[in-house]
């Protein structure tokens, strides 16, 4: 049965903000050192974007398996914390010929605040 969205509930950790730092390269205290970033704006270390949009896009392969990406829109209106239940959806907005639109976000699970949002559009494999 194909399906038009898709939605998991998922707790990011500590831990997977290291192990992402170190595969990316990435190692901004502000995702890696808790206490530097208590010192923040933030005031808790927070995950990396791509980290967010990566899990994102496995939601999206799972709707459009092989799908080759076209184009793609990314905001981050709000940090997501280490320890913070979180909801992870995409959704089919739209077909034209081979070509699919979703949208897809990660908001948390308590009060519904939105934390990334994309808008993606992926070539259907042949």
């Amino acid at each position: 049965m194909m399906t038009d969205s898709i939605r998991r509930e998922r707790t990011l950790s500590q831990d997977e903000f290291h192990r992402f730092a170190a595969l990316s390269g990435d190692d901004n205290p502000i995702h890696v050192n808790p206490t530097f970033a208590a010192g923040t704006r933030f005031g808790a270390t927070v995950a990396h974007g791509l980290f967010l949009v990566s899990i994102l896009r496995g939601l999206m392969d799972e709707l459009v398996p092989g799908g080759t990406q076209v184009s793609q829109s990314v905001m981050f209106p709000a940090p997501t914390y280490a320890g913070a239940p979180m909801v992870f959806e995409a959704k089919i907005t739209g077909r034209d010929h081979d070509l699919v639109t979703l949208a897809a976000s990660v908001r948390r699970a308590e009060g519904g605040t939105e934390t990334c949002l994309v808008e993606t559009t992926l070539r259907q494999a042949a």
